[in-house]
């Protein structure tokens, strides 16, 4: 049952719903060292064309730039990523994958897949589909 922090029970259902999804994958993350938060900044820069600036990167994951430079920090901290100076730019540096932080990412990917595979298997085809149209149209008219 969800907590009832909204107007609308439906809205807290979604809510808990995605928050216990995102934490059945946390656990299965966490067991290789990893974490939601790290795979997504692993992988922006590793779909990324070029090393991007910590700004870009805050933006591509939504997250706060303090959160983002933590999330960094860390990552550096465990040699999957390097910070290089921006060549125009004095006061930015840009981030880059090493390769342990390629081979960390293809293994956090790998974990993800198959968490939410487990996660989502109760839902067929049609269902997936359906759930699809209908989240869909939750955000269309919140555009």
């Amino acid at each position: 049952m969800a907590v009832h922090g909204s107007s609308d029970v439906l809205v807290d259902e979604l809510y808990e719903t995605t928050h216990q999804l995102r934490q059945f994958v946390e656990s299965r993350l966490r067991t290789g060292g990893a974490s939601v938060a790290r795979l997504r900044a692993l992988r922006m820069l590793a779909l990324a064309e070029h090393p991007l600036r910590m700004r870009d990167l805050s933006e591509m994951t939504g997250v706060a730039a303090r959160t983002t430079t933590a999330i960094v920090d860390s990552l550096e901290r465990d040699g999957l990523v390097e910070r290089e100076r921006h060549p125009t730019d004095r006061r930015a540096f840009l981030l880059r994958l090493t390769d342990k932080g390629a081979r960390c990412h293809r293994e956090a990917e790998e974990v993800d897949r198959l968490a939410l595979a487990e996660a989502m298997s109760a839902l067929g085809p049609e269902d997936r589909d359906q759930l699809r149209t209908l989240l869909a149209r939750i955000r269309t008219a919140t555009s």
